[in-house]
Parts: structure tokens; sequence; C-alpha cells
């Protein structure tokens, strides 16, 4: 079994850990209450464990907190962009979006991609390493406390592919829906994937209630292999079938991100092609207007365009939106942020 830092460890498993020291499991219940309900950065903070407690706690198990480096906030919509140093040194990003319905955060899942998506900030540097489940929940953790609000959403749409680091993803959404903590509903909480089919199918086993969120962004195989690599290993119909599978076995819905680039993918035909595609199934359509990058020479479609498009999808049966754009004034773009600290301190 990996070994899991404090706050990576399920309430049993940390019931176990003080047993192992010589406490009572209660005492596993409240550090595990300090830790993902009070969001407590240290030991000190857990005024109701005994003192000799909390000190070998901060020998044998150190806690490491999320540090914020930065933090932009559009002045359009209050929308804040974070950019958190982990403890080794790398940076990843997340994003706090404020609705009606509530706050939502987009939280990181690697420091960094390997999945190579033609128009993904996240991916220009390669993979670093995976994120561990605690590194995931600080995320959350440190934007409610500096927020001063709860977070209600939840989604895995930041820097990386969750599904392969699908290990860590499961236990960070098993600790982030626990009735012991935060208790974020599962219902309100999405995770993307570019279309890992096996992980998919996985997922779908796991007994969740959770949202999935195919980066599908093209209507057949030949252009998705142009914009997303993984499409060579993981064709169309597969991913698709992956889907189905997941709708058929959680009886939740799928949604199929679709960024739309001007001149590649945002034609009629395209929208004609792309209602084809998944007209059988029960899903619904996120149009996103790509995000511009100075690395690649996608554009934006106009937005005239971008509503023919989704005329086009409804006249053929499907549900669809255009994904109102958060923080367009700010480096909003997954990667972005990182890569912008990233090249300035290499100057």
């Amino acid at each position: 079994m990996e070994q899991y830092t404090i706050k990576s460890l399920a309430l049993e498993e940390l019931q176990e850990t003080v047993i192992r020291l010589g406490e009572k499991a209660f005492r596993g219940s409240q550090i595990y209450e300090w830790l993902h309900k009070k969001l407590a950065d240290s030991y000190q903070e857990m005024t109701n464990l005994p003192k000799r407690l909390r000190e070998q706690m901060e020998i044998e198990y150190p806690l490491d907190t999320l540090a914020a480096v930065d933090v932009q906030t559009s002045k359009l919509d209050k929308t804040q962009k974070y950019l958190f140093k982990l403890s080794d040194g790398n940076m990843v990003e997340s994003v706090l979006m404020k609705y009606r319905h509530g706050n939502s955060v987009c939280i990181s899942s690697q420091v960094g991609c390997r999945m190579g998506c033609g128009f993904c900030a996240s991916t220009l540097e390669g993979l670093s390493r995976n994120l561990f489940p605690s590194e995931m929940l600080d995320q959350v953790y440190q934007i409610q406390k500096a927020s001063g609000e709860r977070v209600s959403h939840v989604v895995v749409m930041g820097m990386g592919e969750p599904l392969d680091n699908y290990d860590h993803l499961l236990r960070f959404l098993h600790i982030l829906t626990d009735v012991h903590g935060l208790h974020i509903s599962q219902r309100n909480i999405t995770v993307s994937t570019c279309g890992i089919a096996p992980q998919m199918q996985r997922l779908a086993e796991e007994g969740l209630q959770i949202t999935l969120a195919l980066s599908l962004h093209a209507s057949n195989q030949e252009k998705r292999c142009g914009l997303m690599p993984v499409a060579r290993k993981y064709p169309l119909q597969d991913i698709l079938r992956a889907c189905q599978y997941y709708f058929d076995k959680t009886g939740r819905r799928v949604t199929f991100e679709y960024s739309l680039i001007h001149g590649i993918n945002d034609s009629q035909e395209d929208a004609v092609q792309l209602a084809d595609l998944i007209k059988s199934m029960n899903c619904h359509v996120n149009l996103i207007p790509v995000n511009p990058i100075k690395e690649r020479k996608f554009l934006q479609p106009d937005k005239k365009v971008a509503e023919k498009f989704k005329n086009k999808l409804e006249k053929c049966g499907i549900n669809v939106t255009i994904r109102r754009e958060m923080g367009r004034d700010i480096d909003s773009a997954c990667g972005q942020l990182r890569k912008r600290w990233t090249e300035n301190a290499d100057l």
C-alpha cells in the first residue's frame, strides 16, 4: 500500500494510526474533523488533543499545507485564480468561481500533463508528477478558508488528466464527500477526462454519483486525433461506448466539453456531425470558446458563429449550452499562470 500523508488518510485509517500510537480511536476521529471539517493547518490548532499527542503527531506525521503564491481577481466577475506552491516547490493552479447557486472550485490533479492536447497550456512542459489526495483536497480547503465562504461545487478540470491519477483521485473524492468532512455532495462534483476509456469504465463501477465530463472537442476521429494525441490510443467510438457504459451504470448524464476553435471545428457541418454522433445518448454539450494561448495559433470563433453552432445542435435535438466565460481579464486558461511564473523565475 502506498504511504500517504496524514491528510490523505480515510477516517478508519487515521483511527488505526492513532491506535498504533497508543491512543483511543476517537482521537483519530478528532484529528480527522480538524483536518477535513475545521480545515486546520497545524496540530497546534487542535486544542482538544493532549499536548503530548500534538507534539508526537508533528514529529511523526508532519502536516504539509499549500501556500498561495499568487491570487488574481477578475474585475469583471470576481473570479479568482490561485497559484499554489507545493512542499517540493512545484506549483499548481486552482480557480474560484462564484455563481448564484454557490461557489465552485476548479482544481488540478497533476503538476503539468502528459496528454498533449494542442490547445492547452497545462501540457506544454509535460507531466512533472501526480498530486496526492491531500494536495487535491487542500486546494479546496485553502480557497474556502481564504474566501470565508463554503465551497459547494468542485470541478476536477484544472491542470492534469484526473484519470491518469486514478487512485489518488478516488481517495480524494471519498474524503471530500465524507459526512465527517466537508461533505460536498457527489452530485456537485464533476470529473473531466480527455478520454481514457478503460479508466472511464472503471470509474463507472465505483458506485459514485459524480458527473463525468468528456473533453470531446471534435465531431470525428480524424479531427480529434489532430487536436488530442490520446485519441490515437482510444478511438472515438471506444470512448463513446465508455460514456454510455457510465450512464448505464450510474444513471448520471455525461457532459461533452467541446472547445470551439475558429476554422477548425466550428462549422455547421461539424455541428451536424456532432449531433449525429451523440444523438442516441443521454448527454449535455458544453460549448467552450477556446481560450487562446500564445504558444498556439488557435483562435476563438465569432460569438455569432458560436451561437449558430449552438442553434444547429438544438435543432438536432441536442441539449446544449455555451459556457459562460469567467475571468477573461486574468490568466484564466489552465496552466497560463503557472507558466508565466516559471518563465519569470528562469529570467
